[in-house]
C-alpha cells in the first residue's frame, strides 16, 4: 500500500514538473476552431500539447460537419509572449492542418470573432469532457459546487487562525497584524511567480510559497524583537494597542512600497474541470482548489509533529502551561516567543500565498478583512488551540460559502460576524478551546 501511494505521489510530482498548457492560451485557440469549421459542426477536443517555449500549443480535435464520421484536424496557435495572453490580438499565428492562416484572415478572426461575446461563448470544451462527469441531483451538484468554492477560503482562514492561536496560546495576547503579514506573503508570492514565469507549475508554486513564508517569517521575527518581547512585562492593554499600531504601520509600509493598486499573479493550475453535473448545471473546480486544501492539511500535520515530537514544541507547551516553571527549567522566554512569532508569521505568509494563487490578486487593503475573519475562525475553533484553529477555519469558510449559496453575497461578512457573536455569547471557549480555570489564571498573571 505504501509503495503504491509513493508511486502515485511520484507520478503527480512528475506531472507537476512537466510543461503545462497555459489556460488562456488554450481557451483562445479553442475559441478560434468554430470559426474555422463549417457552420454547425460538432467539435470534440482530443488533446492539447504545449510548445516547449511556452508561446503556443497544438490542439488536436475532431469535427462532424454533416455526416456521422468525424474528421480529425490539428490546429497550432502561436502567441506574442510566453504565459498568459493579455488580449485577443496576442494571438499572432494560427495553422490548421499544416496550412497557416493569412494575415488578413487572422486579423478578421481576432477582431471580429475572438474579441466578441459570441466568440467567448463558442469555446467547445471549457470544462473538458462532460460525459465522464457523474450525474447528481440538482441540490447535490449545487452543494458540491459550494463546498468546492469554500475550500480555498477555509484554507486561508485556517492558517491565519492557527497563527492567532499559536501566539495567544503562548502569551495570552492577540496580534492584530497577521493580516498585514499575510499581505506581505502574498506580495512575495506574486513577485516570485512573476520572476519565474514560464516554469512548470510545481516548482513555480513551491518557490512562491517558500518565498511568501520566508518574507512573513522575517517580518514575524522582527515584530517579536521590536514590539512583543520589549512589552513582555507590560500590563493592561498596552500590548493590544501596540499591535494595532503595528498593523497600521505595516499596512502603510505595504501601501508605500507596493502602491495602492492590487498586484496580480499569473494564474497557475486554473484550468477548470467538471466533477459532477445535473442537467445544464456543472459542478467544476480547478487544481488550485485542491492544492490550497492540500497545503493547509500538510501544514496542520507538520504542526502536530513539531509540537509533539520536537524540543521547540515541548518548550512552547511548557511555557504556555507555566511560564515561571518553564523559565526555572531553562526555557528562554525571549527565544520561545521569537520562534513562535516567526512560525506564526510563516503561517500567515502561506495564507497570503494561497489567497494570491487562488484568486489572482493581493493588496494592502485586504489585510483588515483577513484579520477580522481569521480572528473569528480562531475564536470559533477555540483560540489557543491549534486543532481548533483549523476547525474554525473550516467552519467560517463553510459559513461563507453556504451564505453565498442561499442569501445575498453583500451580507456575507455580517453573517460571519453574527456567527462570531453567537459563539462568544453561547460558547466563548470555542469548539475545541479549554475551559480550565487554571490556564485562565496563568494568562491573567502575565498581565
Amino acid at each position: 500500500m505504501i509503495r503504491a501511494l509513493a508511486v502515485v505521489l511520484f507520478a503527480l510530482l512528475l506531472a507537476g514538473c512537466s510543461p503545462q498548457v497555459e489556460t488562456d492560451q488554450a481557451r483562445l485557440c479553442r475559441m478560434a476552431l468554430p470559426a474555422l469549421m463549417a457552420d454547425g459542426a460538432a467539435i470534440d477536443i482530443l488533446a492539447e500539447t504545449p510548445d516547449p517555449d511556452g508561446r503556443g500549443l497544438a490542439v488536436a480535435f475532431s469535427a462532424r460537419p454533416s455526416g456521422p464520421v468525424p474528421e480529425r484536424h490539428l490546429a497550432a496557435c502561436r502567441f506574442r509572449e510566453p504565459g498568459r495572453p493579455r488580449e485577443s490580438r496576442d494571438l499572432i499565428g494560427l495553422t490548421l492542418d499544416g496550412e497557416a492562416l493569412g494575415e488578413a484572415r487572422l486579423f478578421a478572426l481576432v477582431r471580429y470573432w475572438l474579441a466578441t461575446p459570441e466568440g467567448r461563448a463558442a469555446d467547445p470544451a471549457p470544462l473538458g469532457d462532460l460525459t465522464r462527469a457523474p450525474v447528481l441531483s440538482r441540490r447535490a451538484a449545487y452543494a458540491l459546487q459550494m463546498a468546492l468554492d469554500g475550500l480555498p477560503l477555509a484554507a486561508i482562514y485556517a492558517l491565519l487562525a492557527a497563527a492567532y492561536s499559536l501566539i495567544y496560546g503562548l502569551i495570552g495576547r492577540i496580534n492584530f497584524a497577521f493580516g498585514e503579514l499575510a499581505a506581505a506573503g502574498g506580495y512575495g508570492a506574486a513577485m516570485t511567480a512573476l520572476a519565474l514565469a514560464g516554469l512548470p507549475p510545481a516548482p513555480l508554486l513551491a518557490a512562491a510559497f517558500v518565498m511568501a513564508a520566508a518574507v512573513a517569517l522575517g517580518w514575524g521575527f522582527a515584530t517579536a524583537r521590536c514590539v512583543f518581547i520589549p512589552l513582555r512585562r507590560a500590563r493592561g492593554q498596552q500590548t493590544l494597542v501596540a499591535t494595532v499600531g503595528l498593523a497600521i504601520f505595516l499596512q502603510e509600509l505595504l501601501r508605500v512600497a507596493q502602491g495602492d493598486r492590487a498586484s496580480w499573479m499569473t494564474p497557475v493550475l486554473n484550468q477548470p474541470f467538471a466533477l459532477a453535473r445535473s442537467g445544464d448545471f456543472v459542478a467544476a473546480a480547478t487544481p488550485m482548489t485542491f492544492v490550497a486544501s492540500g497545503v493547509a492539511l500538510g501544514v496542520a500535520l507538520a504542526l502536530v509533529v513539531v509540537f509533539r515530537w520536537t524540543r521547540a514544541g515541548r518548550e512552547w507547551r511548557a511555557y504556555a502551561d507555566d511560564p515561571l516553571g518553564a523559565e526555572l527549567l531553562g526555557v528562554s522566554p525571549s527565544a520561545t516567543t521569537a520562534r513562535a512569532f516567526a512560525l506564526s508569521g510563516a503561517l500567515a505568509g502561506l495564507a497570503g500565498a494561497i489567497m494570491t494563487a487562488s484568486y489572482g490578486a493581493v493588496g494592502y487593503a485586504l489585510s483588515a478583512t483577513l484579520t477580522l475573519k481569521a480572528l473569528a475562525a480562531a475564536v470559533v475553533g477555540g483560540i489557543g488551540s491549534l486543532p481548533g484553529a483549523f476547525l474554525g477555519g473550516l467552519v467560517i469558510g463553510a459559513a461563507e460559502a453556504g451564505w453565498s449559496a442561499v442569501f445575498p453575497i453583500d451580507d456575507r461578512d455580517l453573517a460571519v460576524y453574527a456567527l462570531l457573536i453567537v459563539f462568544i455569547a453561547l460558547r466563548p471557549s470555542g469548539l475545541l478551546g479549554s475551559r480550565d480555570p487554571v490556564v485562565e489564571g496563568l494568562r491573567q498573571s502575565r498581565s
